[in-house]
């Protein structure tokens, strides 16, 4: 039986019941029906809870405390809130509401095989997870309950816990009536994830909102710790399109949350299990395409909570809500924050959110500490939790020693849109109160500066911008940056720069890491920076270009002196395809090659081609393309082009075409060549022209000679936005794409179309 009108089975229930039932019940309803795994369980209704104050009395002494409630003031809403709690537990539930939860119990036992089973009762408010609201995280779940007594205690807290102060605060401020939102007790069988693991995950990136992935958070036991920042979890970002793993990042899970004689407990998590990830990669690619499924069920982004129960060896999905930040978004509207100085890096953290904030630091303990926090303050804590809401609304940035993405802190400071960075390790005791400080959380690496650093913030409605023949792609080095700028409206990256994910990634010579036997280290690296490029702009051609460091630059990186020579000019010397079929750096090659391989066989990104640097005859070229085929990338699978940038490149451009697929002109490179100047040479900076005649024939010719074999070119540098008038020269020259580096790119675009109108009517003017 249903146990109308006070209790609901969830496998009944669906989105159409959440003003009965709230929509944590409601939407574990709708995830019964759909092809996700969830643990059985019932709920009471708003009736239930409505016949409880109703018959208790209590509907009259609730409305008096709280009717001139002033949130401000701490010590009154602390008060008021104890009052009505201690209402609501001293009084008795009526007879048929308390018979149709012990009834609905019993039959769960039944269903179950066991007497008592062990259940977790949580709260469900009827107005929650609605988008523009948030009210995650404000009522309680009460863990381990076994019993029907227990049981019907469990019930009424979660009721009382309706009216905490940080649930009291926000219906005001965001003006809920206190009686307009009620409470549902959802009672459902106790996943073992104190025996396996548990987190989160959103259906987006929910930083940037790039709504082409998944991100999981786990960490082992309970998941409360993950939810409440205490844990710095793994994370894991699965690629929508292919259910390939983007990247995978290893959290300390230092502690975790177990059951315990007297409900839960915490206990260190041993260093062998924390230099393990939580879960295997079919358990995260099983729960990306339950996210995904979710996802399509409701029809937008999702917030979901799981576990894995380590006593059944199954996954479960415990919760689904509507992610609440991006959905209120702006869509056509890109914000960006670029710092216009740097200063010292006092700590680094994860970063929330995509923008700046600066302030004085205010390093505090607790809530309590509220008096001493002014307006536009970096919040400097170990971790938040809802008590916390009042101060990090008024925070210029926040930083926090704990917590993940998915942590009080990171989804507060979203919705606020507040920058915070998470996880910073030891934040509270690195930095100094009154100390004036910069976050910057640009990329997702998020950096706490000293001092107050100059910042510019840029907005553009996408409805403005144009389509143009002539493709506008991004130059980009930095991973972590690239889902911020697939909002962007360009065409894909036109170069892909390995040397930044090994110098900020790695950080050691590749050799180093082969003569160590860590190997896998490198491969990892450049597999998952290489897969965060391609997957941001999928099916968009992502072109990766191959390790250029330059000697000098080799030299620098930990272990590189035993591997490199000292050249009197690295510019000129053992750089780009030299390099890679040379005995001394062969292995080397092939583990970059191998990392490229897995991104677009086993992640599946295979929007990626590949680029070869500084090749001096079309004969070498030979050599690097057999190189590429021996180690997985066959020429015959993918697209291979050749970075034009020395006058071989140019003079020889019909014997490159018959072997590479397209040619991709470095203008720097290219000028400094052509000219025969150091392009870093500050004294000869003068006479270093990329619109110098030879510089201008030499992409003219180069062009012609392509199409001429049906061979595109692209240029990447900064001449076109630098430059007046070089944006009119590509086009007449019949460059194909040009790329540039994102704080310009929607100027390009701009510039690309007023320039290709110019030659439209230039054209139309001579044939008349």
């Amino acid at each position: 039986m249903s146990h109308q009108p006070y209790v609901r089975r969830l496998r009944d229930l669906d989105s159409d019941d959440t003003a009965e039932v709230g929509g944590k019940s409601a939407n574990l309803g709708e995830l019964a029906r759909i092809d996700v795994p969830t643990l059985p369980g019932f709920t009471t209704t708003s009736t239930a809870y409505d016949s409880f104050l109703e018959e208790a009395g209590l509907d009259e002494p609730i409305r008096e405390l709280l009717e001139d409630v002033d949130t401000a003031d701490v010590e009154n809403l602390q008060s008021r809130g104890v009052r009505v709690r201690e209402h609501i537990r001293d009084a008795e539930l009526p007879a048929h509401v308390r018979e149709a939860i012990l009834e609905q119990y019993r039959e769960l036992a039944q269903e179950l095989g066991e007497e008592e089973p062990e259940v977790a009762v949580r709260s469900s408010a009827t107005a929650e997870d609605l988008p523009g609201a948030s009210f995650a995280g404000q009522q309680e779940t009460f863990l381990n309950v076994s019993g029907e007594e227990a049981l019907l205690e469990a019930v009424k807290e979660c009721y009382a816990s309706l009216f905490t102060d940080r649930a009291i605060s926000y219906r005001v401020d965001q003006g809920f009536s206190h009686f307009d939102v009620k409470l549902s007790a959802i009672v459902q069988v106790m996943g073992r994830a104190d025996r396996g693991s548990a987190g989160v995950m959103f259906t987006i990136d929910p930083d940037s909102g790039f709504e082409d992935v998944v991100t999981i958070e786990a960490a082992y036991g309970l998941g409360d710790l993950v939810v409440g920042g205490e844990v710095t979890p793994d994370t894991y970002t699965v690629f929508k399109p292919t259910e390939g793993i983007i990247e995978k990042t290893l959290g300390d899970k230092a502690e975790r949350e177990v059951y315990a004689d007297e409900g839960v407990a915490v206990e260190p998590v041993p260093p062998e299990e924390r230099e393990k990830y939580a879960l295997e990669d079919e358990q995260i690619q099983a729960l990306a395409s339950y996210a995904t499924v979710i996802e399509e069920h409701y029809g937008e982004p999702q917030d979901i909570e799981w576990l894995y129960d380590g006593e059944r060896d199954e996954l479960f999905i415990v919760q689904s809500r509507p992610e609440t930040v991006h959905a209120m978004e702006e869509r056509n509207v890109i914000e960006t924050y670029k710092l216009e100085e740097r200063g010292d890096v006092a700590l680094k953290g994860i970063a929330i959110g995509d923008g700046i904030g600066a302030g004085e630091v205010r390093v505090l303990d607790s809530p309590k500490d509220m008096d001493r926090f002014e307006e536009g303050d970096v919040l400097v804590t170990t971790m938040t939790d809802p008590d916390w809401e009042p101060i990090m609304k008024k925070a210029g940035a926040i930083v926090t020693d704990k917590g993940g993405k998915t942590s009080h802190a990171a989804i507060v400071s979203r919705e606020m849109g507040v920058p915070a960075i998470v996880g910073a390790g030891y934040a509270t005791r690195t930095l100094s109160d009154g100390e004036p400080v910069t976050v910057d959380c640009t990329s997702s690496i998020g950096r706490v500066y000293q001092g107050i650093l100059e910042y510019e913030v840029y907005e553009r409605e996408l409805d403005e911008i144009p389509d143009t023949d002539t493709e506008v792609m991004l130059i980009l080095g930095d991973p972590e940056t690239a889902f911020h700028h697939a909002a962007l409206p360009v065409d894909g990256v036109g170069l892909a720069r390995e040397e930044f994910i090994i110098a900020s990634h790695v950080g050691e010579h590749p050799m180093h890491l082969v003569d160590e036997g860590r190997g896998d280290e490198y491969v990892d690296a450049l597999r998952e920076g290489i897969s965060r490029l391609a997957a941001a702009f999928y099916p968009e051609q992502v072109i990766v270009r191959l390790s250029d460091f330059k000697t000098d630059e080799y030299r620098d990186l930990v272990g590189g002196t035993a591997y490199e020579p000292e050249e009197d000019n690295p510019m000129l010397g053992w750089r780009g395809a030299s390099r890679y079929y040379d005995d001394e750096f062969r292995k080397a090659f092939a583990l970059e090659c191998e990392a490229l391989r897995q991104v677009r066989e086993e992640v599946g990104l295979d929007n990626v081609t590949v680029m070869v640097p500084f090749v001096r005859t079309p004969d070498e070229g030979d050599r690097v393309l057999e190189l590429l085929d021996e180690y997985g990338l066959a020429s015959d699978e993918l697209d291979i082009y050749v970075m034009a940038e020395l006058p071989t490149n140019i003079i020889r451009a019909d014997e490159y075409a018959e072997r590479f697929d397209g040619f991709s002109i470095g203008t720097n490179d290219l000028t400094q060549l052509t000219l025969g100047i150091d392009r870093n040479s500050e004294k000869m900076s003068y006479l270093f022209d990329e619109t110098d005649p030879a510089v201008e024939e030499s992409v003219r010719r180069l062009v012609d000679e392509a199409h001429a074999q049906d061979r595109k070119v692209g240029i990447c540098g900064d001449a076109p936005s630098t430059v007046d008038g070089y944006v009119d020269f590509l086009i007449d020259a019949g460059m194909d794409s040009i790329s540039v580096s994102p704080d310009v790119a929607l100027e390009t675009i701009m510039l690309v179309d007023e320039a290709e109108q110019r030659a439209a009517e230039t054209l139309a003017a001579d044939d008349d």
